[in-house]
């Protein structure tokens, strides 16, 4: 099954870097899944989180807020993976 992947952000610079950041990241290690790009701030109230942006792994969160430190959040998404 492929993993889901996703950032949820409210279309802020932050969400969008992200979002580059992990696409990037995701063909690196060849990951065989889409990521999605959710714009739903709903969806980020429903995980009980109240910052954005969110990187979530099978629909659980993996990072909150934006770093902008690649290692970082590849470190962050392969923990997820496991």
């Amino acid at each position: 099954m492929k993993p889901s992947i996703q950032v949820l952000g409210a279309g802020c610079q932050n969400c969008k870097r992200l979002f580059e950041i992990t696409n990037e990241i995701v063909e690196e290690l060849n990951i065989d899944t889409k990521v999605e790009y959710v714009t739903d701030v709903s969806k980020i109230v429903e995980m009980g989180i109240m910052q954005s942006p969110v990187l979530a792994v099978n629909g659980k969160p993996a990072m909150i807020g934006f770093i902008p430190n690649k290692e970082r959040i590849k470190e962050a998404l392969t923990k997820a993976l496991d």
